[in-house]
C-alpha cells in the first residue's frame, strides 16, 4: 500500500529567493532604491528610479552606492527624479505655509469685511465650517 501525502514541504525554510530587490553592488545586501542604466551610444549613465521589473542591462543600486555613482571618464551622469519622492521644501513653501496660517488666524477679521452675516456668507465657494476647517465647492460646479 502506497500512502497518501500532500504537496511535498521542505523541511529547512528557503530564503534565497527574495520578494525585495537587492543592490547590485558585490557584497552588497541593502535593498535596491535605484537602476542604473548606460547609454554607450551618448557616453551617458542614467540613475532612475527602481524599475518596475529587474532587466539583464541595468542595475539596482541601493540609496548609499546611488549616492556615490561616479562615471567613467569623459562620460556624463544624468539623475532622474523620482516623481513619488517628496520634494525637499523650498522658501516658497515656507512662506505659502506662513502665510495660510496668518489667515487662519483672523477669521472674525474677515467675516466683518465680507459684511458680517456669518460665516458660511463670507466666501461664496465655502460649503461648510468646523472649528479651522472649512468645505469648499468644487471649482467646476
Amino acid at each position: 500500500m502506497g500512502s497518501r501525502r500532500g504537496p511535498l514541504k521542505s523541511a529547512v525554510p528557503s530564503n534565497v529567493v527574495s520578494p525585495v530587490r537587492r543592490c547590485s553592488r558585490t557584497a552588497c545586501g541593502r535593498p535596491a532604491v535605484a537602476t542604473l542604466t548606460y547609454v554607450y551610444a551618448d557616453s551617458t549613465a542614467v540613475l532612475g528610479p527602481l524599475a518596475t521589473y529587474a532587466e539583464p542591462h541595468c542595475y539596482d543600486l541601493c540609496a548609499e552606492h546611488s549616492e556615490r555613482l561616479t562615471a567613467p571618464r569623459g562620460w556624463e551622469v544624468v539623475r532622474l527624479l523620482d516623481g513619488s519622492a517628496p520634494a525637499r521644501p523650498s522658501g516658497d513653501d515656507l512662506e505659502a505655509l506662513a502665510n495660510a496660517v496668518r489667515e487662519a488666524a483672523r477669521p472674525q477679521q474677515r467675516t466683518a469685511e465680507a459684511g458680517g452675516g456669518g460665516t458660511r456668507g463670507a466666501d461664496p465657494m465655502e460649503v461648510a465650517r468646523r472649528g479651522h476647517l472649512r468645505v469648499l465647492r468644487s471649482p467646476d460646479n
